[in-house]
């Protein structure tokens, strides 16, 4: 992203969200950027960004990222203006120039646009306001739509105020299955049941992360069904991999035991970790 865009993200899953803001937050940091995150539960998100490799202590504790509940910034009691959240936005843009940063992320959950509050028709009006804002600054914004949540309306008419669309790339997404890429900590990520028809989406997801350097996560928290036909391929994509490289397979009980039944365990660099695990 660049470093005014005002983008747009679109999510389906909570990983999905956790994933793309991890990764939105973790460039920023990098970047010498100062980083504030608007979320529904702070506490949890401190908990997921910890698990997706951002120093989370360290970094608030420099005040170099703030994770905030959404009524910190954006509302005033239980209503919306469009004349307090751009304060506060403003606020914030210009504590991050009188300290010197490199510039400004902000991710804004907009699941308080979903509950019983006044002013929420002001929506549009705050978006278009938010992209007039931030336009020739070193500040970016990160709105995040729950897709299932928001109805295809409101999420229409917001959309023509930002700079560009995020959304995890996407190999297979059917009632019964989908398969994302992840991005912090790379990798890939199933969700639902997978069997050998869905075969040649895992093998093309699994090409891909392979390209990319470095460690590999294939995430099935949320997969409750694998067959023993992708679970070899998983297993063969991974035996496949140079020495150094590490492949990390996160999964629930059921899913672990078709892995441990095929002999994941004593591949070289793979670790099976359980759903409960961190």
């Amino acid at each position: 992203m660049r470093l005014n865009d005002h983008a747009c993200l679109t999510f389906g899953e909570p990983e999905e969200l956790l994933d793309l803001t991890a990764a939105y937050i973790r460039d920023g940091l990098a970047g010498g950027q100062r980083v504030v995150w608007l979320s529904e539960e702070p506490q949890g998100a401190l908990i997921e960004l910890n698990r997706r490799g951002i120093a989370t202590q360290s970094t608030s504790e420099a005040g170099r990222m703030e994770i905030r509940a959404c009524q910190d910034g954006l509302l005033a009691g239980q209503s919306f203006a469009v004349e307090h959240a751009m304060g506060w936005l403003r606020d914030e843009m210009a504590a991050t120039e009188r300290e010197g940063y490199a510039g400004l992320r902000i991710a804004l959950d907009m699941s308080w646009a979903l509950r019983p509050i006044s002013g929420i028709e002001q929506l549009p009006a705050f978006e278009e306001e938010m992209a007039v804002a931030l336009s020739g600054t070193s500040a970016s914004v990160l709105c995040q739509y729950d897709r299932d949540r928001f109805d295809p309306v409101t999420l229409a008419s917001v959309s023509a105020f930002h700079t560009r669309s995020v959304a995890a790339a996407t190999y297979h997404n059917d009632p019964l299955l989908r398969i994302c890429r992840q991005y912090a900590p790379p990798g890939i990520r199933l969700a639902g049941q997978i069997d050998q028809a869905a075969e040649d989406s895992l093998a093309l997801a699994l090409a891909e992360a392979i390209r990319v350097d470095g460690d590999i996560t294939v995430n099935m928290a949320e997969l409750s069904f694998i067959d023993l036909s992708c679970t070899r391929m998983i297993i063969d994509a991974a035996r496949s991999l140079a020495p150094a490289r590490r492949v990390l397979l996160r999964c629930g009980g059921a899913v672990a035991a078709r892995f441990v039944l095929l002999g994941a365990a004593a591949v070289p660099g793979v670790s099976l970790v359980t759903g409960h695990d961190r």
